[in-house]
């Protein structure tokens, strides 16, 4: 393990960290971070939009990197290698971390490692818990995946389960949309619906009880929107009766994942969704009655940041991995690309 210099900006977080791979614990993993949001950016539009967050990743990056170097005391000369986001994501965005990236690796003469930024999602557990094992069981819910995957060993990814149509992170930002609660709008519906009876407003389960674990959350977001439109609803109760549902969703579909897997360390639950506290108790109840413990990272290492990208270098560089200087940003770059297509999916599966 080594000093790696991380950049994340795949979507609306522009994001640079320094990891040391061999520190013994989170606090001393974790050399220095920086997170730039563009929440001010997008909340006029109720949802990012990809040229502005493009052109926001380029305004700061490059002083970025300087400032989190400055804050670990390092340059970027003591760095072992340079870990950017390669994809999947928003393509503008993308390029411009990977192009940094690779300018700082060829500057520097370091090696380059180009991250799918799924596969930091999907080791983040372990840069939290040193004591993580594998193989085990990952939830991965944000706002542009919901999947279930077990992770069988660096690289080794078996994909059990994914969304149809749209991902949880998404139907939260939507209910959020409807119920005009602004951006970002997962952590908003979440505090709504504290205030709501979560049994007052009959919404949809979509797909559960069936066998196959996968996803569906498009008919859910579209009863909110009847809900709302119906006029008889306190938001309060739509945002905790949708948050309800989308529970019940993801317990069920975890479960069926549970039984169809082979022998696990233990349930992961990464990706943005995963600082939802309600849905990280529920899942808590599924580890339980597995036998299985439920590991989630910090809230603050659910959400897009370059701490789990320079940690998936760091065990990529650990591993003897490296990539050429003329790899190729990527949109969609699945962790299983063996995985059979699902009926009636879309291209998001």
């Amino acid at each position: 393990m080594a000093l790696i210099l991380g950049i994340e900006s795949s979507c609306d977080e522009t994001a640079v960290a320094v990891i040391d791979g061999a520190a013994p614990t989170l606090e001393r993993r974790i050399v220095a971070q920086r997170i730039a949001s563009q929440d001010e950016a997008h909340r006029p539009y109720g949802g990012v939009v990809p040229e502005i967050a493009a052109r926001a990743h380029a305004e700061v990056i490059a002083p970025m990197v300087g400032a989190t170097l400055a804050d670990a005391g390092l340059a970027l000369a003591d760095m072992d290698a340079i870990a950017a986001t390669a994809g999947p994501g928003l393509i503008g965005g993308v390029m411009v971390g990977l192009v940094t990236g690779k300018a700082l690796a060829m500057a520097a003469g370091k090696p380059l490692l180009a991250i799918n930024h799924l596969e930091g999602h999907a080791l983040s557990p372990r840069l939290a818990d040193p004591t993580l094992q594998y193989p085990y069981l990952l939830l991965l819910v944000s706002g542009g995946h919901c999947q279930i995957i077990e992770v069988q060993g660096l690289g080794a990814y078996c994909r059990l389960a994914t969304t149809i149509d749209d991902a949880l992170g998404e139907a939260f930002d939507k209910t959020a949309k409807i119920l005009g609660l602004g951006y970002p709008g997962g952590p908003a519906v979440e505090r709504l619906a504290r205030e709501g009876d979560a049994r007052a407003v009959p919404l949809p389960r979509p797909l559960l009880g069936t066998a196959e674990p996968h996803f569906s959350f498009a008919g859910l977001k579209s009863a909110v929107m009847r809900a709302r439109d119906a006029g008889t609803f306190a938001a309060a109760d739509i945002a905790a009766s949708f948050q309800q549902a989308a529970i019940d969703c993801v317990v069920d579909r975890t479960r069926r994942a549970v039984a169809q897997c082979g022998p696990v360390t233990a349930l992961v639950v990464a990706g943005g969704v995963a600082a939802n506290a309600a849905i990280r108790a529920a899942l808590q109840g599924v580890a339980a009655e597995s036998g299985l413990s439920l590991v989630a990272p910090p809230p603050k290492l659910c959400t897009d940041n370059a701490a789990m990208i320079g940690w998936a270098g760091a065990e990529r560089f650990a591993m003897g991995y490296s990539d050429s200087l003329d790899v190729a940003a990527r949109p969609r770059w699945p962790l299983d690309a063996d995985a059979a297509p699902v009926r009636g999916a879309g291209v998001k599966a």
